[in-house]
């Protein structure tokens, strides 16, 4: 495994494990699928494990895997703390406290404000007494360093980096999002400051692997150096000095392997003019299909109405990116045939989903767009025949 370093010369493998989408069984975390597949991460050099509070189930699965198997001291672990639930300043003992007890620690090693999106995120947690609280806990060692989530603009996350002695920070940033959010110019003013800069969203939610256009599948298959789409996304970031550690929400053994391959083989400002004009060739087809800039990051879930919105996103995205039937066919199987469906139109337009878009998103306008795309009139009717059947054949049982 390659590594690069921290602020203050400890290394971090290239790759960082995400613990954010791990497996499923049923409706709770596949327990012993995840233990093999982080023990594997750790015997191969990954070093860095991102959880958070918020993210269910995740900091419980990871303690429990890194105290069963005493490999706590070989792995460095961020999480965060949910500055959006703070409101008094014993708020923020109250979820790091909970956080250790989840992780089975006495200490994090990359402590996170989660997700700032304004300069007045960090204002309101100076008003509760943060920086006197980070002082302390870095001074008694149960936070070694301490950083901070972003989505945002590069303006704002400016204003950010410049507010506090920070030791680490975590941005969204792919080929797809070099100029939005964070974007190059705040991966370089952060780099310009000694900051190491973790990227979040790589593959933009799977959707630069899953739901890329079948011309640009083509194009990359014909490519001579063989590179799958997960390879152009990591190879382009890590090409760049700037970045010290790339997240990745992986769930399976192959996924494991090839980002390891990667990260073992990359080198540092290796890119060609060849290269970069690819990708050029490859954002321009992709900018002429996609209809929603969502990244599937669910923080805009759960709906109180209970719509799926990352869900309807994808389907209607995949109806450009792929073909029309397709979109259609996975909204209705995915979405409309479960028992309890995520139907648009359960939406009362409350706006809860738009205050916590990461990506600013129009989220309530888009979904009437895609509603109307992913659901003419022969679909309504297949779907509801399909549901009564399925239903019917469950209350038999």
């Amino acid at each position: 495994m390659q590594y690069r370093q921290d602020r203050y010369g400890n290394p971090i493998s290239l790759i960082g494990y995400g613990c954010m989408r791990f497996s499923k069984k049923g409706n709770s975390i596949d327990y012993e699928k995840t233990e093999k597949e982080i023990l594997h991460g750790i015997e191969s050099g990954i070093n860095y494990y991102d959880t958070a509070y918020a993210y269910p189930g995740s900091e419980e699965t990871l303690g429990k895997i890194l105290a069963e198997n005493n490999v706590r001291e070989k792995v460095n672990i961020a999480t965060k703390l949910p500055q959006y639930l703070v409101k008094k300043p014993e708020h923020i003992d109250k979820y790091f406290d909970e956080e250790l007890r989840r992780l089975q620690t006495t200490y994090i090693d990359y402590y996170l404000m989660h997700m700032f999106t304004d300069i007045k995120n960090w204002e309101n947690l100076v008003q509760v007494g943060i920086v006197d609280w980070i002082e302390k806990k870095k001074a008694e060692g149960s936070i070694r360093q301490i950083g901070f989530s972003f989505h945002g603009d590069s303006e704002m996350f400016i204003k950010i980096l410049n507010a506090y002695d920070w030791d680490f920070c975590q941005i969204q940033y792919n080929y797809m999002d070099e100029n939005t959010q964070a974007g190059k110019k705040g991966l370089q003013a952060a780099a310009a400051k000694g900051i190491p800069v973790i990227i979040m969203e790589p593959l933009r939610g799977g959707k630069l692997v899953n739901l890329l256009p079948d011309e640009v599948k083509k194009k990359m298959a014909k490519d001579q150096r063989g590179w799958t789409p997960a390879e152009w996304s990591f190879r382009w970031l890590w090409n760049q000095p700037e970045v010290t550690c790339v997240l990745s929400g992986m769930n399976s053994m192959e996924m494991l392997d090839e980002n390891i391959r990667i990260a073992n083989s990359v080198v540092t400002n290796g890119m060609t003019e060849e290269d970069f004009k690819f990708y050029e060739e490859i954002k321009e087809t992709i900018l002429k299909t996609e209809k929603v800039g969502c990244t599937g990051c669910r923080y805009c879930m759960p709906c109180p109405k209970g719509v799926d919105i990352p869900g309807t996103f994808a389907c209607y995205n995949l109806m450009y990116s792929a073909n029309k039937f397709e979109g259609r066919f996975e909204y209705a199987r995915n979405v409309g045939v479960r028992e309890v469906p995520g139907f648009v139109t359960l939406c009362v337009e409350c706006g809860k989903c738009e205050t916590h878009c990461p990506q600013n998103i129009p989220i309530r306008a888009k979904l009437k767009e895609a509603n109307k795309a992913l659901r003419p009139l022969p679909y309504r009717m297949g779907t509801s025949i399909a549901r009564k059947i399925m239903l019917s054949g469950k209350k038999q049982k």
